[in-house]
């Protein structure tokens, strides 16, 4: 972790002993522990509203209604054309 091995943790240990000392130890774990808690949170609600976002459908790049598409290439029909130039169905 970090390339921080037993002596360097001890050492940082100590040095928040003494600046915060040992009554306030607890109330700073708890805290971070909640504020942990909230950030986890938030980022799974996050998350949960990108994925309730409806999907593009599925003609996305279909033409508007009343216009004719090939059935085979779905490429765009002229409304007197028998056949499609694309593919000749």
């Amino acid at each position: 972790m970090f390339g921080l091995g037993s002596q360097e943790l001890l050492v940082i240990l100590v040095i928040v002993l003494v600046l915060f000392g040992a009554n306030r130890l607890p109330q700073l774990a708890r805290s971070l522990g909640s504020s942990l808690k909230e950030f986890k949170k938030g980022i799974d609600d996050g998350q949960a509203k990108e994925s309730s976002v409806s999907p593009p459908s599925a003609n996305g790049g279909a033409s508007p209604p009343g216009e004719r598409t090939c059935g085979q290439c779905k490429s765009a029909l002229a409304s007197d054309w028998t056949h499609c130039p694309r593919c000749g169905r």
